[in-house]
């Protein structure tokens, strides 16, 4: 009986917030339908390593520009509206790149995705229209869970993309880029017809560099005691994509395998990655120190990183992989929360919100730098990676003399 009441209280949530989980659910799988695929459609359009790494780094520059003022308009135009523009520019991106035959046209249209992708500001301001105070933790902890479901789905639907037969004018790795376009297609229709707009008052719209929190950044680098975080998000996101962006090459050229088998590893990394933040990370935050727990866990990705280029066969890349979606279960999650502990409550969106901000350079320069590391071998990368995060986890453990960084309370 008390099982019932608690599970009825925890999903205790209105109506519209279940579209919008149900809706971020849905972007995030067209987003991530065309993660497996986008290094070996470079090669399709002759692009080399490094040609294909920026339309990676592309994407994140736009989406980090674009992200605060699509949640900037929707206070002054209203939430429903900007989020159906930036869903229907997610699919003329994905039926763009689908259908062309021309790289210009390929830049283009990621980084098109990359203006009109970064949603997740109004879906943020969404629920905050529509919970309570005492709601919002827990609405929050399940749009997170959405997305990573997405995440999950999205390389396993890539996957069945790829067998279907070809839309005319589509090649099989461009049906992944069309099943996004689906799949974006029903947000747009679920988004029309189910969801109400939520913004209590609009407000008026005044463009200015502070949307784009480059001073907050510059400022957060001079406070002693967080900028030791930020950092380590910047460093921990920077060394992760410089791997992230250079095992797809790395698996297609060395290890001589297919983007099918891409995108099979990218799913059982998601389930591995799942089940470890549902049983494994809440328990050791409750029990170990939280900067130890970091620091393990970047080491851990550390030995990941040096271990691939070692050991060049399937059987041992599958292993690691499951290693990894391990470890990069732990490092934003914790930083999150070390950032949370040791900062006010009426600061702590702007503090998690900057923290976003050093993940999202993170993303744009790290791509750029592997597509330069890949030119030299496809094991240069990792050697430079598993370099650079080793010193990461060292940096890591420092925090403990830092910042409060004690296990969470039970």
């Amino acid at each position: 009986m008390q099982f019932i009441r608690t599970l009825k209280a925890k999903f205790n949530l209105p109506l519209k917030f279940w579209i919008v989980a149900l809706i971020a659910f849905i972007n995030s799988v067209s987003f991530t339908i065309i993660i497996p695929v986008l290094y070996p459609y470079a090669q399709k359009f002759g692009l080399n390593d490094f040609q294909a790494s920026l339309l990676v780094s592309g994407y994140a520059v736009a989406q980090f520009f674009a992200t605060p003022v699509l949640g900037r308009l929707s206070d002054v135009f209203g939430r429903k509206p900007l989020l159906v523009i930036s869903l229907v520019g997610t699919v003329a991106a994905n039926l763009l790149a689908s259908f062309t035959s021309i790289a210009s046209l390929l830049f283009i249209a990621r980084i098109l995705d990359g203006l009109t992708g970064g949603n997740t500001s109004i879906a943020t301001a969404i629920i905050s229209d529509t919970t309570t105070a005492e709601q919002r933790p827990r609405a929050f902890g399940l749009l997170d869970a959405a997305f990573r479901l997405g995440f999950v789905m999205g390389p396993a639907i890539s996957y069945v993309a790829q067998q279907l037969p070809p839309v005319p004018g589509v090649t099989p790795l461009g049906m992944s880029f069309f099943a996004g376009a689906i799949f974006a297609s029903i947000a747009v229709v679920l988004t029309v017809w189910l969801l109400g707009e939520t913004l209590p008052q609009r407000q008026t719209f005044h463009l200015n560099w502070d949307l784009f929190r480059l001073g907050k950044i510059l400022e957060a680098t001079r406070r002693p005691r967080l900028r030791q975080a930020f950092l380590l998000t910047f460093l921990s996101g920077f060394t992760f994509t410089i791997f992230a962006f250079a095992f797809q090459p790395f698996f297609l050229n060395t290890l001589h395998q297919t983007p099918e088998m891409l995108a099979i590893v990218f799913t059982f990394i998601g389930v591995v990655g799942v089940v470890t933040q549902i049983f494994a990370v809440e328990p050791l935050t409750r029990r170990f120190n939280l900067a130890d727990i970091l620091a393990a866990s970047i080491a851990g990705r550390a030995a990941v990183f040096f271990l691939i280029p070692l050991f060049p066969m399937l059987s041992a890349f599958v292993i690691l992989a499951g290693v990894l979606g391990i470890t990069n279960s732990f490092p934003l999650p914790l930083l999150n929360a070390i950032l949370s502990t040791n900062s006010g409550d009426r600061e702590q969106g702007e503090i998690l919100g900057i923290n976003a901000s050093f993940l999202s350079i993170s993303n744009a320069l790290g791509p750029a730098v592997a597509g330069l590391l890949v030119s030299v071998s496809y094991s240069t990368p990792f050697w430079v990676s598993g370099v650079l995060t080793l010193l990461t986890a060292a940096f890591a453990l420092r925090l403990k003399s830092i910042v409060n960084c004690s296990p969470r309370a039970t």
